[in-house]
C-alpha cells in the first residue's frame, strides 16, 4: 500500500505527523495488518552500520510512517533467542510508551522491537 498524507487523512482524519499517541499506535498496528514487511536483518553490529540506518531514516518526514517502520525493522513482538523488546532498549521511555530515538520518535509498546535496539 502506497503511503501518503492524504491516505492517512482519509482513514484516520489526521496524518502521522499530527496524530496523538493512540492514533499512532493504531496506524502502526494497521500497517502490519495490511501486510507491511520490515527489514529485520542485518542487525547493526557496529556504530557505522547503526549510523547508516539512522542516515536513511533522517531522509524521511514524519508522515512516511511505513517507510520508517520498514527501514528500522519494526516488529510487534519480541525478537531473537533472547526475546529482545523495546522495554529493555535504552531509547524506550517506559512511562510514555515511546521510542525516543530522534530518527524514529514513535510510540511503542513494551513487547515490540526494532533493529535499532540498544541496551
Amino acid at each position: 500500500m502506497q503511503e501518503s498524507s492524504e491516505t492517512y487523512k482519509k482513514k484516520y482524519g489526521v496524518t502521522p505527523a499530527d496524530a496523538d499517541h493512540e492514533t499512532l499506535i493504531k496506524m502502526i498496528e494497521d500497517c502490519f495488518k495490511e501486510g507491511l514487511e520490515t527489514q529485520l536483518e542485518p542487525f547493526p553490529e557496529t556504530d557505522r552500520e547503526f549510523s547508516a540506518i539512522l542516515d536513511e531514516l533522517r531522509g524521511l518526514d514524519a508522515d512516511q510512517l511505513r517507510a520508517k517502520l520498514g527501514i528500522s525493522g519494526w516488529k510487534l513482538a519480541p525478537h531473537g533467542e533472547d526475546d529482545m523488546r523495546c522495554q529493555e532498549c535504552m531509547y524506550y521511555l517506559v512511562h510514555r510508551r515511546w521510542c525516543d530515538l530522534p530518527e524514529l520518535n514513535l510510540p511503542a509498546e513494551p513487547e515490540w522491537w526494532c533493529r535499532l535496539w540498544r541496551i
